[in-house]
């Protein structure tokens, strides 16, 4: 888990920013991304409360795996909606480690 918080605290402030946007941008022709937002809310609302108990994050991961097809990007997308899906699989990584 001591890796996990590395990669979050690493990361988090970039997907805040990137995930919205690419919704904005790519929700129409992804529809797909829109509930990636919802699941990275929740996941949010988990980390801000779970400051010093056990984080549990295993139902928004798997349901992240499965609705973007283990982080496949798709080919006509942006570099920021293909680095929202490369840190959301680093974070899936090193939360099971």
């Amino acid at each position: 888990m001591v890796e996990f918080k590395k990669v979050k605290n690493e990361n988090i402030k970039t997907l805040e920013l990137y995930v919205p946007i690419v919704a904005r941008v790519h929700g129409g022709s992804h529809p797909e991304f829109h509930e990636v937002h919802r699941i990275f809310n929740e996941m949010i609302i988990k980390i801000k409360k779970t400051k010093l108990k056990k984080l549990e994050l295993d139902k928004e991961f798997k349901e992240l795996r499965k609705i973007t097809d283990n982080y496949k990007v798709p080919t006509d997308t942006c570099e920021s909606y293909e680095a929202v899906y490369n840190i959301l699989s680093k974070l899936d990584e090193a939360y099971y480690r």
